[in-house]
């Protein structure tokens, strides 16, 4: 049960090497292509190179071009946008509808302000008469009282008392008739607007189920807040526009691209796809190259390990098992066959 337990872990270690191994060879096989397409592309003649780089450069720009969409911020929602496309024809039209709607809505609610604060006027007005009228009263009372029953001289108290009782009667007068006067002036006004929306077939509470109809329609809360939408939908509008285009062209590019590397006997053109730089900046590609042949020195090493630590070692453990108990070396070896 041991030698079989012992010999059946050295297969298992055979195989799982074995395993590593090959999947290690397939990415060995992988890097080693990609410093041959290196070599290859650097091989180029000047013309070659310089119709290769320029295909590349077209390729930078134009993803430049879609990274500068795709990173500015406070875009709009694909929500938004599509909600904003579907008003589009009737937007304008809509606009402007609401900010008439709204305008007329403060025109009659001023007016009404207006109309409650002058009526607001006249009622503070004829309390100040009455204020008047009664501290009139009780200064004549007094001065009477001073006049007969002191015997004081009073003279110039009543003739004081009169003239500011006139003077405030006068102000209090000319206040409350000008009040009644703009208040007539403000209720004409009213009914001037109402008459005018009734010609128009738009009467005041039409004009507010109006609003709120064109809010509704519209998702928005105010025609200033539509106006900004309607505003930023257009320049979204031509911003995507630009990207679609940018997007059509770099996949043309690119087809185009990967046609002359294919030209070329490159391998695997389409990485170079991403690597657009490394065609343009003789630093990077040195870069590149550095990177891949230290992966395949860690590949290497690694493939080294799983053959000679592992594979070599387990086979040969196996071996020394036979010939160490030549008696079970057939059932050793009818182990291997079956794994």
């Amino acid at each position: 049960e041991q030698r079989r337990e012992y010999v059946q872990s050295c297969l298992e270690q055979i195989q799982e090497a074995s395993e590593e191994l090959e999947r290690l060879n397939f990415e060995y096989g992988k890097v080693t292509s990609y410093l041959k397409d290196i070599e290859e592309i650097e091989a180029l003649p000047e013309l070659e190179r310089e119709e290769l780089n320029a295909s590349a450069q077209k390729i930078q720009e134009l993803e430049n071009r879609r990274g500068v969409y795709l990173e500015k911020k406070n875009r709009m929602s694909d929500e938004k946008y599509h909600q904003m496309e579907r008003m589009e024809e009737d937007a304008a039209e809509g606009c402007r509808k609401l900010r008439e709607a709204e305008e007329y809505q403060v025109l009659i609610h001023a007016y009404h302000y207006r109309k409650d604060d002058l009526k607001r006027t006249i009622a503070d007005a004829k309390g100040m008469a009455i204020v008047c009228s009664v501290a009139l009263i009780v200064c004549f009372v007094v001065l009477f009282t001073l006049r007969y029953v002191l015997e004081m001289d009073t003279q110039l108290g009543f003739l004081l008392t009169t003239g500011l009782a006139a003077f405030a009667i006068i102000m209090l007068y000319f206040k409350y008739t000008e009040s009644v006067k703009e208040l007539k002036r403000v209720e004409n006004g009213i009914n001037r607007i109402i008459m005018l929306q009734n010609r128009v077939k738009i009467r005041y509470v039409n004009n507010t189920n109006l609003m709120d109809y064109l809010y509704m329609k519209y998702h928005v809360s105010s025609a200033k807040e539509f106006a900004g939408w309607w505003e930023k939908f257009q320049v979204e509008k031509e911003e995507r526009r630009r990207y679609r285009e940018a997007e059509l062209e770099l996949d043309e590019s690119q087809q185009e691209f990967l046609g002359i590397l294919k030209c070329y006997q490159v391998k695997d053109p389409a990485i170079w796809l991403h690597q657009t730089a490394a065609l343009l900046d003789g630093k990077e590609m040195v870069e590149i190259r550095h990177g891949l042949i230290i992966r395949r020195q860690s590949l290497r090493k690694r493939m080294d390990y799983n053959r000679e630590m592992i594979i070599e070692r387990a086979q040969a453990e196996i071996k020394a098992l036979e010939e160490n108990y030549p008696q079970y070396a057939q059932e050793i070896r009818g182990m291997a066959d079956r794994r």
